[in-house]
């Protein structure tokens, strides 16, 4: 259990400081007073600080020893791709296929994680916002591609923002004027809702949605179904559209889609006539980007990455699609020196098969975020599942099979498709390396149960061994 609230490694120390709870603003975000007061973000406090490094570091040849026997015997095929490597110094330890492009389903995630830490800025929160129509009574709800907004305060997301909240300010803006009409403003996303390449079931198998600018709760019907299989909108934009248009007490049936005026600098003067259109009545705020991206690494959450995705191709002004989204992640890593040739992306969560990373790229963009150099890059770390703790990894890890020495001290992101198989994360070594590793495997001739017991011993002997 002490490693999981700080983990003394080779080149780090995986910690939250005390500053980090303030610039969260968990609990606040969202709220008007919270919006209205704040003036700037504080600058964040590095999740990982750095300490020594003179825990020793294990030798590629004991490395070697100890994982070919595991890799050869582990039942995930014959296109089975590994990356280890030291996360103070990146010297490599293990390469098998060490640059061959593989389909890594989730582990994409870790793409999308550093490049909208990288683009946007562990603190930049998502705005949602509602201006005046073009005639009186008309309001215009603008989607700013937040995932995690709420209806109320039921929401699957701790620290979102809420519709009920804004309908509040919206009112109190307008005055005398009753709302009589809700515009959906769900231009900022272009393209496909779903991407074409995903398998035929995504769609409605309850872990992906339609990604639309505008959308509550990941776009599920139940809010309280925040991890795994969860029914979702159809239309999630029509969908908050109604529920915002309920909380203004308008009819559900006068909400159409459409375009929100020019933003008018006006300010509107309750009591007075109707404001002017494109006048700003209200707007919120999602929790920032550090949490999204938590929330996105520790449960898999396949929608908070479409979105994510996105605000990389916002931020560097690509359209805000599947394409862009992808095209704009590999260039954020390109610019932060990591070898973004070796990556393609179709979509953001991993779900698209045409998605291809090489173990090096992971293990490259893993000894970045853990090594101090970029510490807008620590939710990346602080974000994976912890070995049968949290998220993903809660239930692995734990005896009987395979158990041993990984739990608490195995941090990674899993992933899976049919026949694709994948973990890759850091760990922390019997004499206290950190160590950042990449399991690809997209031939997997066993089932999804085997396949993960195979996988989790090959970080497990890690943590087990010095390797000197």
């Amino acid at each position: 259990m002490v490693a999981l609230l700080a983990v003394v490694t080779a080149g780090t120390v995986i910690v939250r400081p005390g500053p980090v709870a303030g610039w969260l603003g968990e609990g606040t975000a969202g709220t008007p007073s919270a919006a209205a007061s704040r003036s700037s973000e504080p600058e964040p406090s590095p999740v990982l600080v750095a300490s020594a490094t003179d825990a020793p570091m294990p030798s590629a040849a004991g490395v070697s020893a100890v994982l070919d026997p595991i890799v050869a015997s582990a039942g995930l095929g014959s296109r089975t791709h590994l990356s280890v490597v030291d996360a103070a110094t990146g010297e490599a330890l293990y390469s098998r296929g060490p640059d061959t492009p593989t389909v890594p389903a989730s582990t994409t995630k870790i793409v999308t994680a550093a490049a909208v830490l990288a683009a946007r800025g562990p603190t930049y929160r998502i705005e949602t916002r509602v201006v005046a129509g073009a005639n009186p009574g008309e309001v215009v709800i603008v989607g700013g591609g937040d995932p995690t907004l709420a209806v109320n305060g039921t929401g699957t997301y701790p620290g979102a923002a809420r519709l009920d909240q804004l309908a509040k300010q919206v009112k109190e803006a307008l005055g005398g004027t009753a709302a009589t009409k809700v515009i959906v403003d769900g231009s900022l996303f272009t393209g496909p809702v779903f991407e074409p390449s995903w398998d035929p079931d995504i769609p409605t198998s309850g872990f992906g949605a339609a990604t639309t600018a505008l959308t509550t709760n990941g776009a599920r019907i139940n809010p309280k179904q925040a991890t795994g299989y969860a029914k979702r909108y159809a239309t999630p934009d029509i969908a908050a559209g109604q529920a915002f248009a309920k909380a203004l007490g308008v009819s559900t049936k006068a909400v159409t889609k459409g375009t929100a005026p020019a933003t008018s600098d006006a300010t509107p003067t309750p009591g007075s006539e109707a404001p002017a259109p494109g006048t700003v009545l209200g707007k919120v705020e999602s929790p920032p980007i550090l949490r999204l991206v938590e929330f996105m690494l520790t449960d898999s959450d396949n929608v908070v990455a479409e979105y994510l995705a996105r605000q990389v191709a916002i931020a560097r002004n690509e359209p805000a699609s599947y394409t862009g989204g992808g095209a704009a992640s590999l260039a954020v890593l390109d610019q932060l020196g990591l070898p973004a040739s070796e990556g393609a992306l179709s979509d953001g969560s991993g779900l698209s098969r045409k998605n291809s990373l090489t173990p090096t790229l992971l293990t490259d963009v893993l000894k970045l975020a853990a090594d101090g150099s970029h510490p807008e890059l620590a939710g990346v770390i602080s974000g994976l599942p912890v070995a049968a703790w949290s998220g993903t990894l809660r239930d692995r890890y734990r005896s009987p099979a395979p158990g041993g020495p990984g739990a608490g001290v195995v941090r990674a992101k899993t992933g899976t498709l049919g026949g694709v198989n994948s973990i890759s994360g850091v760990v922390v070594t019997a004499q206290g390396r950190l160590l950042a590793f990449a399991v690809l495997a997209d031939k997997v001739p066993v089932g999804k149960d085997q396949a993960e017991v195979g996988l989790d011993k090959i970080p497990n002997a890690l943590a087990g061994c010095g390797c000197v």
